[in-house]
């Protein structure tokens, strides 16, 4: 009896008794993580690895700065234009001497300047060299080598007007394919307080050792821009609240009756025998002439650009 007593009692000890609570834990369990996360986001997964890759790849491209290209390199030939070019202070970076050259006053003129720069190589070279260089042309011993010139982007011109809280005046040339009415422009631009000059890429005068030349050293100071498209620069600029004013024969205002001058403006200047191209002149907001009292047809496009300009100094001053 005892013994059946004892296996009863082992019986009654194996009974399940009271559960303790689990807190909720059970419950949170079977509620899920979540929904699954992207492969790219799950460590172990290729296309997480292939993520970071490409991350680190372009943290260490550089970022690409603005520009509006460069132009051509250069080569000023012969004893007087060097002389010019390098009293006038156009950029170059080599200047080449004939060997066994005849030492007169310009060639000492030009090595003086040359050497008083500080940043012009100066190098000895055989004439057989420089006729190479320069193609046979008739070089009198000197060759000033002229760097490619940077421009600036058309939407940096505008930038840095109102970076000096100023509102942008831009002269932009349609069709004007003369270097020296380039330099022209520039130099008065500069001259009334002007924020740059925008060329077209193609079909128009770009910024030569003649350009620097006419500007008289204002191109050091004063951005030209060059345009891949002209008619695109402009809409751009008048998305970004620029006035598009066109210089035209047949304007329907005379320039100083135009109140927008005053404000952020493109004044835009043809060539003088075409004046401004069919798409250029349909961008315009407005279109006006320089009343002429002499009877002239035109003016040249450093002269037209010096009375719009002259125009608009005025009125911002006033």
């Amino acid at each position: 009896m005892a013994g059946n007593s004892q296996r009863r009692g082992r019986r009654t000890s194996n009974k399940k008794g009271a559960t303790i609570g689990s807190g909720g834990k059970r419950r949170r369990g079977l509620e899920g993580k979540g929904p699954t996360p992207k492969a790219e986001d799950r460590k172990g997964h290729k296309a997480f690895r292939v993520s970071n890759a490409m991350a680190r790849n372009a943290a260490k491209r550089k970022p690409v700065a603005r520009r509006g290209g460069k132009g051509q390199a250069e080569m000023v030939v012969g004893r007087n234009p060097v002389f010019e070019a390098l009293r006038d202070g156009v950029p170059a970076t080599t200047l080449y001497v004939q060997q066994f050259i005849d030492n007169d006053e310009r060639v000492r003129e030009a090595l003086n300047l040359a050497t008083g720069r500080g940043n012009i190589n100066i190098m000895e070279a055989p004439r057989p060299e420089l006729d190479r260089m320069t193609n046979g042309l008739n070089h009198q011993g000197l060759v000033l080598q002229v760097p490619p010139y940077e421009y600036a982007h058309p939407e940096d011109l505008a930038a840095a007007a109102y970076d000096e809280n100023e509102d942008p005046l831009i002269v932009a040339l349609d069709g004007v394919t003369d270097p020296r009415n380039l330099g022209a422009v520039v130099r008065s631009v500069s001259a009334f307080g002007g924020h740059g000059v925008v060329v077209p890429e193609r079909r128009a005068a770009g910024m030569t050792a003649g350009a620097w030349k006419t500007s008289a050293g204002t191109a050091a100071r004063t951005p030209v821009a060059r345009a891949t498209n002209l008619t695109r620069c402009l809409q751009e600029y008048q998305k970004a609240g620029l006035t598009v004013v066109g210089l035209a024969a047949d304007g329907d205002a005379e320039v100083h009756e135009l109140e927008a001058l005053e404000g952020p403006v493109v004044i835009v200047v043809g060539s003088e025998g075409k004046g401004l191209s069919r798409l250029v002149g349909e961008t315009c907001d407005f279109l006006v002439r320089i009343p002429m009292p002499g009877g002239a047809e035109s003016l040249n496009a450093g002269v037209a650009a010096g009375v719009v300009l002259y125009e608009a100094a005025r009125r911002r001053m006033a």
